[in-house]
Protein backbone atom coordinates (compact mmCIF):
# COMPACT_ATOMS: atom_id res chain seq x y z
CA UNK A 1 0.00 0.00 0.00
CA UNK A 2 1.50 3.26 -1.09
CA UNK A 3 -0.03 5.25 1.60
CA UNK A 4 2.47 3.20 4.24
CA UNK A 5 5.55 4.37 2.46
CA UNK A 6 4.09 7.95 2.13
CA UNK A 7 3.36 8.27 5.85
CA UNK A 8 6.84 6.66 6.80
CA UNK A 9 8.86 8.95 4.73
CA UNK A 10 6.90 12.15 5.93
CA UNK A 11 6.44 11.38 9.75
CA UNK A 12 10.65 11.26 9.92
CA UNK A 13 10.51 15.30 8.88
CA UNK A 14 7.66 16.12 10.60
CA UNK A 15 9.91 15.07 13.75
CA UNK A 16 13.06 16.45 12.07
CA UNK A 17 12.21 19.77 10.91
CA UNK A 18 10.40 21.29 13.96
CA UNK A 19 13.29 19.89 16.33
CA UNK A 20 16.41 21.49 14.46
CA UNK A 21 14.74 24.61 13.99
CA UNK A 22 13.17 25.43 17.21
CA UNK A 23 16.64 24.35 18.78
CA UNK A 24 18.70 26.31 16.22
CA UNK A 25 16.58 29.07 17.38
CA UNK A 26 17.48 28.44 20.91
CA UNK A 27 20.93 28.10 20.09
CA UNK A 28 21.82 31.47 18.57
CA UNK A 29 19.25 32.93 21.49
CA UNK A 30 21.88 31.56 23.93
CA UNK A 31 24.81 30.96 22.40
CA UNK A 32 25.61 32.94 19.51
CA UNK A 33 25.11 36.29 20.62
CA UNK A 34 26.54 37.75 17.69
CA UNK A 35 23.68 37.14 15.26
CA UNK A 36 21.35 38.50 17.44
CA UNK A 37 20.59 41.68 19.25
CA UNK A 38 21.79 42.58 22.91
CA UNK A 39 18.27 43.08 23.98
CA UNK A 40 16.74 39.70 22.89
CA UNK A 41 19.76 37.65 24.08
CA UNK A 42 19.41 35.29 26.82
CA UNK A 43 21.87 33.35 29.22
CA UNK A 44 22.48 30.34 31.25
CA UNK A 45 19.32 28.43 30.52
CA UNK A 46 18.30 24.82 29.34
CA UNK A 47 14.79 25.54 29.36
CA UNK A 48 13.72 21.94 29.20
CA UNK A 49 14.73 21.70 32.76
CA UNK A 50 14.58 24.94 34.25
CA UNK A 51 12.26 27.28 31.88
CA UNK A 52 14.20 30.04 31.77
CA UNK A 53 12.43 31.37 28.19
CA UNK A 54 9.50 30.45 26.29
CA UNK A 55 9.62 28.57 22.89
CA UNK A 56 8.08 31.93 21.33
CA UNK A 57 10.59 34.16 22.81
CA UNK A 58 13.40 32.40 20.94
CA UNK A 59 11.92 32.37 18.08
CA UNK A 60 9.98 35.93 17.37
CA UNK A 61 12.95 38.02 16.53
CA UNK A 62 15.93 38.21 13.88
CA UNK A 63 17.45 36.25 12.52
CA UNK A 64 15.97 33.40 14.72
CA UNK A 65 12.30 33.90 12.95
CA UNK A 66 13.77 32.96 9.67
CA UNK A 67 14.81 29.75 10.58
CA UNK A 68 11.69 29.03 12.82
CA UNK A 69 8.60 30.48 10.47
CA UNK A 70 9.66 28.59 6.94
CA UNK A 71 10.53 25.17 9.41
CA UNK A 72 6.65 25.69 10.63
CA UNK A 73 4.93 26.43 7.46
CA UNK A 74 6.98 23.45 5.85
CA UNK A 75 6.34 21.14 9.27
CA UNK A 76 1.65 22.48 8.62
CA UNK A 77 2.21 20.95 4.72
CA UNK A 78 3.48 18.13 5.82
CA UNK A 79 1.01 17.83 8.61
CA UNK A 80 -1.75 18.04 6.46
CA UNK A 81 -0.47 15.34 3.75
CA UNK A 82 0.00 13.14 6.73
CA UNK A 83 -3.70 12.99 7.99
CA UNK A 84 -4.59 12.92 4.70
CA UNK A 85 -2.50 9.49 4.35
CA UNK A 86 -4.11 8.07 7.80
CA UNK A 87 -7.21 8.71 6.81
CA UNK A 88 -6.98 6.35 3.44
CA UNK A 89 -5.17 3.98 5.74
CA UNK A 90 -8.39 3.70 7.82
CA UNK A 91 -10.39 3.31 5.33
CA UNK A 92 -8.42 0.67 3.81
CA UNK A 93 -8.36 -1.73 6.62
CA UNK A 94 -12.17 -0.46 7.82
CA UNK A 95 -14.19 1.75 5.16
CA UNK A 96 -16.85 2.53 7.63
CA UNK A 97 -14.54 2.97 10.77
CA UNK A 98 -16.40 5.96 12.70
CA UNK A 99 -13.31 8.36 13.34
CA UNK A 100 -12.41 8.32 9.71
CA UNK A 101 -13.57 11.83 9.62
CA UNK A 102 -12.66 12.90 12.70
CA UNK A 103 -8.81 12.18 12.27
CA UNK A 104 -8.76 14.31 9.35
CA UNK A 105 -10.57 16.99 10.60
CA UNK A 106 -8.39 17.46 13.86
CA UNK A 107 -5.22 16.48 12.04
CA UNK A 108 -5.72 19.46 9.92
CA UNK A 109 -7.32 21.91 12.05
CA UNK A 110 -3.99 21.48 13.85
CA UNK A 111 -2.05 22.30 10.85
CA UNK A 112 -4.16 25.38 10.13
CA UNK A 113 -3.68 26.66 13.90
CA UNK A 114 0.24 25.89 13.69
CA UNK A 115 0.32 27.87 10.26
CA UNK A 116 -1.76 30.60 11.53
CA UNK A 117 0.35 31.02 14.75
CA UNK A 118 3.31 31.12 12.85
CA UNK A 119 2.35 33.86 10.80
CA UNK A 120 1.45 36.17 13.58
CA UNK A 121 4.65 35.29 15.69
CA UNK A 122 6.72 38.35 15.97
CA UNK A 123 4.39 40.71 14.60
CA UNK A 124 4.16 43.88 17.23
CA UNK A 125 0.90 44.69 18.19
CA UNK A 126 -0.05 46.01 21.59
CA UNK A 127 -3.43 44.66 22.46
CA UNK A 128 -4.98 42.47 24.79
CA UNK A 129 -7.21 40.95 22.15
CA UNK A 130 -4.35 40.57 19.73
CA UNK A 131 -2.51 38.44 22.56
CA UNK A 132 -5.57 36.80 23.52
CA UNK A 133 -5.75 35.59 20.01
CA UNK A 134 -1.84 34.52 19.91
CA UNK A 135 -2.36 32.39 23.21
CA UNK A 136 -6.13 30.67 21.93
CA UNK A 137 -4.51 29.79 18.67
CA UNK A 138 -1.69 27.78 20.14
CA UNK A 139 -3.72 25.92 22.80
CA UNK A 140 -6.23 25.35 19.61
CA UNK A 141 -3.07 23.97 18.33
CA UNK A 142 -2.13 21.91 21.21
CA UNK A 143 -5.77 20.17 21.56
CA UNK A 144 -6.72 19.27 18.15
CA UNK A 145 -3.35 17.88 17.61
CA UNK A 146 -3.41 15.43 20.72
CA UNK A 147 -7.40 14.85 19.66
CA UNK A 148 -6.16 13.75 16.09
CA UNK A 149 -3.31 11.45 17.60
CA UNK A 150 -5.61 9.50 20.42
CA UNK A 151 -8.31 9.46 17.07
CA UNK A 152 -5.71 7.51 15.07
CA UNK A 153 -4.27 5.30 17.46
CA UNK A 154 -7.73 4.11 18.76
CA UNK A 155 -8.23 3.22 15.12
CA UNK A 156 -5.48 1.14 14.77
CA UNK A 157 -5.98 -0.52 18.27
CA UNK A 158 -9.50 -1.42 17.58
CA UNK A 159 -8.21 -3.16 14.19
CA UNK A 160 -5.07 -4.16 15.38
CA UNK A 161 -5.62 -7.98 14.16
CA UNK A 162 -5.30 -6.84 10.27
CA UNK A 163 -2.03 -5.36 10.72
CA UNK A 164 -0.33 -7.89 12.08
CA UNK A 165 1.89 -8.20 9.12
CA UNK A 166 2.12 -4.33 8.81
CA UNK A 167 3.79 -2.82 11.66
CA UNK A 168 5.70 -3.36 15.16
CA UNK A 169 3.23 -3.88 18.04
CA UNK A 170 5.21 -2.23 20.41
CA UNK A 171 5.58 0.92 18.87
CA UNK A 172 1.50 1.01 18.48
CA UNK A 173 1.73 -0.04 22.23
CA UNK A 174 4.53 2.83 23.21
CA UNK A 175 2.32 5.39 20.75
CA UNK A 176 -1.12 4.65 23.39
CA UNK A 177 0.87 5.25 26.68
CA UNK A 178 2.54 8.58 25.01
CA UNK A 179 -0.96 9.68 23.86
CA UNK A 180 -2.20 9.13 27.22
CA UNK A 181 0.51 10.89 29.31
CA UNK A 182 -0.07 14.02 26.78
CA UNK A 183 -3.80 14.06 27.45
CA UNK A 184 -3.25 13.34 31.35
CA UNK A 185 -0.79 16.64 31.52
CA UNK A 186 -2.89 18.61 29.20
CA UNK A 187 -6.28 18.17 31.42
CA UNK A 188 -4.34 18.84 34.40
CA UNK A 189 -2.31 21.91 32.96
CA UNK A 190 -4.35 23.50 30.01
CA UNK A 191 -7.32 24.75 32.20
CA UNK A 192 -4.12 26.28 34.73
CA UNK A 193 -2.53 27.66 31.82
CA UNK A 194 -6.42 29.16 30.31
CA UNK A 195 -6.67 30.80 33.79
CA UNK A 196 -3.30 32.29 33.68
CA UNK A 197 -2.76 33.33 29.82
CA UNK A 198 -6.50 34.28 29.12
CA UNK A 199 -8.71 35.34 32.04
CA UNK A 200 -5.89 37.00 33.78
CA UNK A 201 -6.68 36.43 37.31
CA UNK A 202 -4.76 38.10 40.20
CA UNK A 203 -2.57 35.37 40.30
CA UNK A 204 -0.12 36.32 37.77
CA UNK A 205 0.36 39.55 38.98
CA UNK A 206 1.99 38.54 42.09
CA UNK A 207 5.86 39.16 42.18
CA UNK A 208 7.57 36.45 39.82
CA UNK A 209 4.38 34.78 39.11
CA UNK A 210 4.93 32.87 42.70
CA UNK A 211 2.01 30.57 43.73
CA UNK A 212 2.42 28.26 46.77
CA UNK A 213 6.58 28.41 46.11
CA UNK A 214 6.23 27.64 42.56
CA UNK A 215 7.04 30.05 40.00
CA UNK A 216 4.30 29.72 37.34
CA UNK A 217 5.98 31.81 34.50
CA UNK A 218 9.30 29.36 34.84
CA UNK A 219 7.17 26.09 35.41
CA UNK A 220 5.13 27.03 31.83
CA UNK A 221 7.78 27.33 29.91
CA UNK A 222 9.60 24.16 31.07
CA UNK A 223 6.09 22.63 30.11
CA UNK A 224 5.89 23.90 27.24
CA UNK A 225 9.78 22.56 25.66
CA UNK A 226 9.01 19.25 27.29
CA UNK A 227 5.12 18.79 25.52
CA UNK A 228 6.62 19.95 22.58
CA UNK A 229 9.39 16.92 22.48
CA UNK A 230 5.97 14.63 23.32
CA UNK A 231 4.22 15.95 20.45
CA UNK A 232 6.22 15.36 17.68
CA UNK A 233 7.69 12.05 19.14
CA UNK A 234 4.41 10.89 17.74
CA UNK A 235 6.12 10.96 14.33
CA UNK A 236 9.30 9.78 14.86
CA UNK A 237 7.47 6.54 16.46
CA UNK A 238 5.07 6.36 13.27
CA UNK A 239 8.11 5.71 11.76
CA UNK A 240 9.23 2.81 13.34
CA UNK A 241 5.70 1.63 13.99
CA UNK A 242 5.43 0.72 10.07
CA UNK A 243 7.57 -2.15 8.90
CA UNK A 244 9.55 -1.68 5.87
CA UNK A 245 7.94 -4.44 4.11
Amino acid sequence: MEQLKKVKSISIWIFIIPFVAVNACLLITTQFHFLIESQYRIYSTFPYFDGGVSISRTARYFPTYLIFKPAMFLTSYLLIKYWIYNKEIVIFFDKEHKYKNKILFFGIASAIALTIHSIFLGVKFDNDLYKLFRRVIMLTFIIFEITAQAYLVAAFYSFRHKLDKYINKTFLNIKIILVSTLIIVAVISVPTLIIVAVISVPIISLPGNDFFGFNLKFLKHALEWDYFIGVISFYILTFFLWKKN
